[in-house]
C-alpha cells in the first residue's frame, strides 16, 4: 500500500502528546484516552485472557520506575505496532524516578497502531491503591483482568469523528505500591473502520503482561 501524509485524525493525536511532554506526568493523570465530546463515541466491555499467569506470589517494594522502552520485547512491539522503530521513543518526565513513559506509534500504509507503556510509583501501596480505585472509577464499562499484578482492569472505547473509527484500549494494573497503564489504539485511514474490539484488548493485556514482567523484575526491597 502506498503511504500517505498524516491525517488530521492522527495530527489531532499527536497534539496532546507533545503537550504532555513539556509538562512532564503528573501523578494524578490518567493515560491518554479519546475526547468525550468525539462524535458519536461508545464504550465496550472487553475480553478477556482467562489464561493470564498469577502474578502476586511475591509482593515487593518499589522505589523507582524501570526503563520502559525495554519493557516490551521487540517481537511484541513488531506485532502490535507494525514499522514502528522498535526502540520506542521515551516521554520526558518531570521526576524520571517516579514517572516514565514509552511510546511507539507508525502508520503502515493506511493502518495506524499507537502504544504508550506508563510505570507509576507512590510512596506507599496504600496511595497506589487509591489511585488506582480512582482510575477504575473514572472508566465504568470494563473489567478485571485476573492474574495480572495484585489488581489490573482493562477497558476498550471507540470513538467516531469526522466518520473515522478509533479504538482504544487501556489496561490498568497495580503490582504493590506501583502501577502499569497500558494504552493501544489503532484505526485504518483507507476503510475509515476501527480494528476490532479483541484485537485492541488482547494486544494492551499482552503489552501490559509484560511491562509488569518487567516491573516485577527489577524491583527493590
Amino acid at each position: 500500500m502506498r503511504s500517505l501524509p498524516l491525517p488530521l485524525a492522527l495530527t489531532a493525536r499527536l497534539t496532546p502528546v507533545a503537550v504532555l511532554a513539556c509538562a512532564g506526568w503528573a501523578m494524578s493523570s490518567g493515560p491518554a484516552t479519546p475526547s468525550a465530546d468525539s462524535h458519536g463515541s461508545s464504550q465496550e466491555t472487553p475480553t478477556h485472557a482467562a489464561s493470564a499467569p498469577s502474578s502476586t506470589a511475591a509482593s515487593k517494594s518499589y522505589d523507582t520506575a524501570p526503563t520502559p522502552c525495554t519493557s516490551v520485547p521487540v517481537a511484541t512491539v513488531k506485532s502490535l505496532v507494525p514499522g514502528a522503530k522498535t526502540a520506542g521513543k521515551e516521554i520526558p518526565s518531570t521526576d524520571t524516578s517516579l514517572r516514565r513513559t514509552c511510546s511507539w506509534n507508525a502508520l503502515q500504509g493506511y493502518d495506524y497502531r499507537w502504544l504508550d507503556v506508563s510505570f507509576e510509583v507512590a510512596g506507599s501501596e496504600q496511595e497506589a491503591k487509591k489511585e488506582y480505585e480512582q482510575r477504575v472509577a473514572e472508566r465504568s464499562g470494563g473489567g478485571t483482568v485476573p492474574g495480572l499484578g495484585d489488581a489490573a482492569y482493562s477497558i476498550v472505547n471507540l470513538t467516531t469523528e469526522d466518520k473515522q473509527e478509533t479504538r482504544e484500549g487501556v489496561v490498568l494494573a497495580r503490582v504493590s505500591n506501583a502501577l502499569v497503564i497500558v494504552t493501544y489504539n489503532g484505526s485504518d485511514f483507507e476503510s475509515k473502520k476501527a480494528p476490532s474490539t479483541d484485537e485492541i484488548n488482547k494486544g494492551a493485556i499482552k503489552a501490559a503482561k509484560s511491562a509488569v514482567a518487567a516491573l516485577q523484575g527489577g524491583g527493590s526491597g
